[in-house]
């Protein structure tokens, strides 16, 4: 990965995108792809669009989300305390004692959210989000009010970190090295001879209603798409593996199998993969994704879908990682898929190759 990539995703790394406020981050994603595109196009819900030869009939999606979990500010009490519901996956044990960054309304601040000491009762049992609160440093309601609002959001205030040269580890990293991804695919793919329309996009939503995936898959009416997201590694302590796949960080991209995912598409993923010698992984999706493929899927007349994922540790922590070299093969990957796409395929499981 050059200097100039990299320095584009720890951007993106640094930029707040809470789902339902991933403006700041989507103009970063412009700004960075439309030298390459062909065509920018934004929609309604927020999507940011770079598309390749526009005026071919095949067109492929490619999905990565940008919008990260966060909290959104629920009351205020007397105090000046801000207490917070979930938007997205947050984990409240990974909550307890982090700093977060304040997106209010009239200003951006550090709070952190409290906890008990250890030596007078700490938290004992099972809890929600809705027993933590955010210490701004306010005293009154009134002082906080002047700056923050209901309905605010927050992120945990943290930076990257890399790891022995090897991974990188950083909140939001699902699924922001997704958009980081697409991007990329578009840049590498910009100076190519291309048959097919390819149309990489970087959506809103997913955290919560994925609803992004779906204004942009209607809007774009592919004739398949792949989303390009993260997925559970297994290569750590206390992680039952009785339950999941196997699947570790270095390991290679991994490829969805299940009921919502097209055999078609996978078969020549793996063609590309036996091509650049890139080793593959696999998960199960036996009834549903739960990324932007399940949304896409059930757009217009039906667009057959599949799944890329990058492995990826403690997933919806502050703390998330994945693996540099997993983030080139997987871009490698897809580049080399789409070059060898003609645009007379036949995607119908019916029939054979011709």
């Amino acid at each position: 990965m050059a200097d100039t990539q990299y320095d584009f995703l720890m951007e993106l790394l640094n930029t707040p995108s809470p789902s339902s406020m991933e403006m700041a981050i989507q103009k970063k994603w412009i700004h960075y792809v439309k030298e390459y595109a062909d065509e920018i196009r934004t929609d309604h819900a927020g999507n940011a669009m770079a598309v390749l030869n526009p005026d071919a009939p095949f067109k492929v999606l490619l999905a990565g989300h940008c919008d990260e979990i966060g909290l959104i500010i629920q009351r205020i009490d007397e105090r000046g305390f801000l207490f917070f519901d979930k938007m997205g996956g947050i984990n409240p044990k990974a909550a307890v004692g982090m700093r977060v960054i304040v997106l209010g309304y009239q200003a951006t601040f550090t709070g952190v959210i409290g906890v008990n000491a250890q030596h007078q009762g700490g938290i004992k049992g099972d809890f929600d989000v809705q027993d933590l609160y955010i210490d701004c440093g306010f005293q009154s309601k009134q002082e906080a009010l002047n700056k923050v609002q209901i309905g605010d959001l927050c992120v945990f205030k943290t930076e990257p970190e890399i790891l022995q040269d090897r991974y990188i580890s950083a909140r939001g990293l699902d699924n922001r090295t997704g958009a980081f991804m697409v991007a990329e695919v578009i840049r590498r793919l910009s100076k190519k001879d291309l048959p097919i329309g390819v149309y990489g996009v970087s959506t809103v939503n997913e955290e919560t209603n994925m609803g992004g995936a779906y204004f942009a898959a209607s809007g774009i009416e592919p004739d398949f798409a792949i989303a390009v997201d993260v997925t559970f590694a297994t290569d750590y302590p206390n992680v039952d593996k009785k339950k999941q796949v196997d699947v570790h960080l270095e390991g290679g991209p991994v490829l969805a199998k299940g009921a919502p995912i097209h055999r078609k598409i996978n078969q020549w993923l793996e063609k590309a993969a036996k091509e650049k010698s890139i080793p593959l992984q696999y998960e199960l999706t036996p009834q549903a994704t739960r990324t932007d493929a399940d949304k896409i899927r059930y757009t217009g007349k039906g667009v057959p879908v599949a799944l890329v994922s990058l492995p990826l540790r403690y997933m919806h922590s502050p703390v998330e990682t994945v693996s540099k070299k997993d983030m080139e093969t997987e871009i490698e990957l897809l580049v080399t898929m789409l070059e060898n796409l003609t645009g007379k395929e036949d995607l119908n499981p019916l029939h054979d190759e011709g």
